[in-house]
This record gives C-alpha cells, sequence and structure tokens, in this order.
C-alpha cells in the first residue's frame, strides 16, 4: 500500500492477530533515512539497526543519517542516491538495512507470520531489499506490478548462502544488463529461511505461466482485481477510456476462481474484499483467503500522516471522497487507483502548481542510449529532459510523482523553497466498508478489522 502506509506497525497488528501482515517495500531506503533526519521517534530504526547484522553497516547509516533531536523544521530532508543498476556500496547497505529493519521490527515480540511486498517495475533495489528481508526471517515475499518471473530463483540462491543475479528490463535494449549481490561480500556465509513466494497475478494465464516457468518455485497466488487500490493490471486487449479517462474493464478481466483451483496451488482473492461475508465467499471458490487493503489502510495503525488520514475519514463520513483510476498518473503506464482528496496532487490546481523535478527516482524506466550504454528516464520527470532522452512528450502528459506525493502522505515530505511536497493518496473503490467500520468513532483497529472480515 503506497509508501510505508502498510509499515512495520500495520503488519505487526495484523500479524499478532494471527493473520499476515505485509510491509510495503517501496522507497523504504528513503523512509528508513528520513525517519533517523527526523531523530527517529521512539528510537524504533535505531532498535532494528542494533540488530541488523551488518554491524559496521549500521554505524555508518546512524552516522550518516540520523539527526538528536531531528532535523529543523522547515529544512528539507538530505537526499539519499537514487538506486541504480551499479549501486555504491553505501546505496545497497541502506536498502538491505532498510528492509532489515522494517521485517524486525513488523516481527518482533511474537511468532506470527510477516510479509514483504515488492514491485516488479521497480527493479534495482530488488535484490537488497530480499536480502535484507531474509536477514530478518522474512515469511513470505508478495510482488506485482509485472511478471516476476526472476524472484523465486533469487530467493533460493539467497536461502542456499549463495550469490544472485537479477536481469533488468531495458527499454530498447540488445544486450543485458545484469546485477549481482553476493551475501559473503556482506559477511554473510551462511543459509537463510527461504520464504514464501507469491506473485500478485489478474489472469490465471499468467499464473499458470508463472508456476511452470518461474527460475523457483511459486508457493501461491495473490489474484487482484481492478478495484484494489494502488496499481492495476491493464485491461486485457487494447486499453479504452471511458468518458471519465478511466480504463475500461470488460468479462475478459473478471477473476475466475475456478481455473486457478485447477492450477493446483494455494491463492488469495483481493480487490473489492472487505465485505464480512467476503472471506467464506471466497473460501467458498477455493481460496484460501483474502488479501484486504484498504480497509487497514484506513486504520489506527496505518501509515499515513495522521492529519491526512483524519482528512481522508472525514471525506468518507460526509460523502464527498471519490476514487478514480488513472490511466496517466503513474510513469509505469500501469492504472493507478487515485483518490480525490482536497490539497493533494489529484487537485488539477496543486498538479498544476508544482515544479516537475525527479529527485527520487524509484519508478524510474531504464533505457539504453545511443551509445550502448544504459540511462534513467522518467515519464513525471520535467519534459525537455524526458524528450532529451528519447521520451515521447505525449508520454508525461497527467504523469504525477508518484513517489514525493506518497511519501508526502506517509509523513515523510521533502521540502522546497519552504513549501511540503503535495501528497497523493490511493485507495481502492470499496468504501462503503469502512463507514460500517467507524459507525460513530473517529478511528478502528486493525483488530476491528480482522474481527469484522472473521465474522
Amino acid at each position: 500500500m503506497g509508501v510505508s502506509v502498510s509499515g512495520w506497525r500495520l503488519a505487526r497488528a495484523v500479524s499478532t492477530c494471527g493473520q499476515l501482515g505485509v510491509v510495503s517495500g517501496t522507497a523504504i531506503d528513503v523512509v528508513l533515512s528520513r525517519t533517523l533526519q527526523l531523530g527517529d521517534p521512539g528510537g524504533h530504526f535505531r532498535r532494528a539497526l542494533a540488530a541488523f547484522p551488518l554491524r559496521e553497516a549500521a554505524e555508518r547509516i546512524l552516522r550518516k543519517h540520523f539527526i538528536e533531536g531531528g532535523k529543523p523544521a522547515g529544512s528539507p530532508f538530505r537526499p539519499i542516491p537514487m538506486v541504480g543498476h551499479q549501486p555504491s556500496r553505501e546505496t545497497e547497505e541502506l536498502v538491505i538495512a532498510a528492509n532489515f529493519s522494517a521485517i524486525h521490527l513488523a516481527k518482533e515480540g511474537h511468532d506470527g507470520w510477516v510479509g514483504l511486498n515488492l514491485l516488479e517495475k521497480i527493479q534495482p533495489p530488488t535484490l537488497a531489499a530480499l536480502f535484507g528481508a531474509m536477514l530478518a526471517g522474512v515469511d513470505v515475499v508478495l510482488m506485482g506490478a509485472g511478471i516476476p518471473r526472476q524472484i523465486p530463483g533469487m530467493l533460493d540462491r539467497f536461502a542456499a548462502g549463495e550469490p544472485a543475479e537479477h536481469r533488468l528490463d531495458v527499454t530498447g535494449g540488445t544486450a543485458p544488463v545484469t546485477m549481482r549481490l553476493d551475501p559473503a561480500d556482506h559477511g554473510i556465509t551462511g543459509p537463510l529461511h527461504r520464504p514464501m513466494f507469491l506473485p500478485v497475478v489478474s489472469s490465471h494465464v499468467l499464473a499458470l505461466t508463472l508456476a511452470r516457468k518461474a527460475s523457483g518455485r511459486v508457493d501461491g497466488f495473490i489474484v487482484e482485481g481492478p478495484v484494489a487500490g494502488g496499481h492495476n493490471a491493464p485491461p486485457r486487449g487494447t486499453m479504452q477510456l471511458n468518458e471519465s479517462g478511466e480504463p475500461v474493464y470488460g468479462e475478459r478481466d473478471k477473476i475466475d476462481p475456478e481455473a486457478f483451483v485447477k492450477l493446483g496451488l494455494p491463492f488469495w482473492l483481493a480487490g473489492g474484499r472487505a465485505h464480512a461475508g467476503s472471506l467464506a465467499d471466497a473460501m467458498a471458490c477455493g481460496a484460501r483467503g483474502i488479501q484486504v487493503g484498504t480497509a487497514f489502510a484506513l486504520c489506527r495503525e496505518s501509515g499515513f500522516d495522521p492529519a491526512l488520514k483524519s482528512r481522508i475519514i472525514e471525506s468518507l463520513r460526509n460523502d464527498s471522497l471519490e476514487i478514480r483510476t488513472s490511466a496517466a498518473a503513474s510513469p509505469t503506464g500501469f492504472p493507478f487507483k487515485v483518490a480525490q482528496v482536497a490539497g493533494t496532487v489529484a487537485e488539477p490546481a496543486v498538479y498544476q502548481a508544482r515544479r516537475r523535478v525527479c529527485d527520487m527516482g524509484v519508478l524510474r524506466e531504464i533505457y539504453q542510449k545511443s551509445d550502448g550504454s544504459v540511462g534513467y528516464r522518467c515519464a513525471s520527470e520535467p519534459v525537455d529532459d524526458y524528450v532529451a532522452k528519447g521520451g515521447d512528450a505525449a508520454d508525461c502528459e497527467g504523469r504525477l510523482c508518484l513517489c514525493n506525493a506518497l511519501c508526502a502522505s506517509a509523513g515523510v515530505p521533502q521540502v522546497r523553497n519552504g513549501e511540503e511536497e503535495a501528497c497523493l493518496v490511493t485507495l481502492g473503490d470499496d468504501l462503503a466498508e469502512i463507514r460500517g467500520l467507524l459507525g460513530d468513532r473517529d478511528e478502528y483497529t486493525a483488530e476491528d478489522v480482522i474481527r469484522h472480515l472473521r465474522g
């Protein structure tokens, strides 16, 4: 769920209730760095880093990023390097430590299961993210936004204490670009626990392909429909838009549980599953259970900035919250759910007022330059820069800087010229159940959601 909305606190709360709590791994290195720069309120990340097995790396990270008492109010965060295909040792260590820390904190003090969710579209940090999470004993790895065929093999290699490689997708590339991470280079020589791997899919055809052709064992599937929040799979066939500019999904996009039953692997249904009977309905169709995001995104333990969360809940109460599936918002090209919340970049005036800047680069596209070298570009960066890198100016129309906006939603907005980055809210279409969970209260908990789902 976005950046840090499904953070370690929410994952821990769900896990201690006997369910699978999942940490969002997107931009988690940025979250670690910025939290340390805020003085690490509560000391949680410093506690996790004290348990980090790469001791010298932990000390380097604290020296560089931690600010006692926090940075001055209104001052910008010190940026961290973008993760590329040849990351520095320092950058790699920060990604490893961030993923370790989040999983460690989510698993602290109990024996419940904790998962890590990554996006296939964000490839350069993947090796370091998996390694860091496995150092913390992550139980499940989930991955969507693409076809994550290589991930099971990476898990197998790290579990055996061996180096793993990741071949990156390069637009226009003719020669392979491969990243490599050797645990021994970081002083880790023994085997690690191999987590389950659950790719997020929208069709049984993709699931069958992964089950047969992935680089290692696939343990099951998260089967997600287009009403889910965040990134959605594009409609099958040629994408058509309705009068509101939203992708049109049809019969071919409907989930067929029977087809997944025939695959013979466990699966969980996702997207619009927050109503009380959904779990029973899914299990009656042969699913192992359900995945729920939006209902948890607004609970007490979620990582939304508290003031923003209150505004979202108020919009829910007065029935003014609208969710749109934007075909343009994400620079990945995937449809993306955008909640129309006042003061966010979903408002045209806020979007137009923001100067286009790409200084995080989480969702950058890797492309091959005319001289054969590798470059990076993003359809949300300044249009002239994107075009100079061989991009089409038309691809920039309506693109949002998800990286900066979602970090702002998690309470760690960058500050430029004394002004904070505007945030962005992504939620699924299923909002009616949240009103029921709230009732007359101002908030509800993760445990309330689980009780509701289990009846």
